[in-house]
């Protein structure tokens, strides 16, 4: 089949054009924990610095380096159409010739997550995610505690981008004839579920990202698993994303919530799909635990 990969290497500027500026009162969650909130591992944050996102007014900044290494921020497009499994898409794109990005993000309760992807231009494409919560964390049980309620589950949509053309349905439209190594792409969506287990008596966190599939194509991608990591004090986390226990990248996240009652967290998976070379991923999940109003269906299993 035609491989579609776009890019083999990871720039240091987020590649959004334009300049803006942060909604007034829309929380800002930085990358490096200059906001007070958890410091996001470099592997996950990548070229992004931060986001804004204002859930109510529907609106999401995001802050980066530019290509001219100065300080940029630019205010994304909100792209309903592009929403997958209750994750709100936005995109930006200053004109025909120039990068396309794709952001997701979501909160819930103040338990927020969000990746910004470019589709590749010139060889090169632009990533990165972050993820806080509302500085209301508290564990369910106190570490080593002999009593229910230490085993949590939460359960949901997950969404992802690639390093991959995608649909080129929201690309600003080029000129006929204009050379097609001039022409930016939109990067490819992959949709799937994902279970996470948390024990917070033994602060150890796992999961699956299953039933996957590459928006736009009849490709399922291969099963995502997130080995066994720590749960520090501040609720983060951050380990190994794996395939048949083969090291494929790395997950973090943050829990938040009085007991816990949501996660969000970032994904990043490399070389990991049969049908391309040098593919790269950036994922992103925000989850109700289950038990809590608004968890998943696939919660209302049998009590044992």
């Amino acid at each position: 089949m035609t491989r579609l990969l776009i890019s083999l290497a990871l720039c240091a500027g987020l590649a959004a054009c334009g300049s803006g500026s942060a909604p007034f009162g829309a929380p800002t969650t930085s990358t490096d924990g200059s906001d007070g909130s958890a410091a996001i591992p470099e592997v996950l944050a990548g070229d992004l610095e931060s986001f804004s996102y204002d859930p109510n007014g529907q609106t999401l900044t995001i802050r980066g380096v530019s290509l001219e290494d100065g300080p940029f921020e630019d205010v994304y497009r909100r792209r309903p159409g592009l929403d997958r499994g209750g994750y709100e898409a936005y995109t930006a794109q200053d004109g025909s010739l120039d990068r396309h990005s794709t952001a997701y993000v979501r909160d819930v309760r103040g338990t927020r997550a969000a990746i910004a992807v470019t589709g590749g231009q010139f060889e090169f494409f632009f990533s990165g995610g972050a993820y806080a919560n509302g500085g209301d964390f508290s564990a369910p049980v106190t570490q080593g505690a002999d009593q229910d309620g230490g085993l949590v589950t939460y359960a949901g949509n997950y969404v992802g981008l690639l390093n991959i053309g995608g649909s080129g349905e929201d690309l600003t439209p080029v000129a006929p004839g204009t050379p097609g190594a001039f022409q930016p792409v939109q990067a490819a969506e992959v949709t799937g579920r994902i279970l996470i287990n948390a024990s917070f008596s033994d602060r150890t966190v796992n999961g699956i990202i299953a039933e996957r599939r590459i928006e736009g194509t009849d490709l399922a991608p291969t099963t995502l698993a997130l080995a066994p990591a720590t749960i520090e004090e501040d609720g983060t986390f951050f380990g190994d994303t794996t395939v048949d226990l083969q090291d494929r990248g790395d997950y973090g996240g943050i829990f938040g919530g009085t007991g816990a009652t949501e996660v969000a967290g970032v994904v990043r998976a490399e070389e990991h799909l049969t049908d391309f070379q040098n593919e790269i991923e950036v994922g992103v999940f925000v989850l109700e635990q289950c038990g809590t109003p608004g968890a998943d269906p696939v919660c209302d299993q049998p009590v044992p």
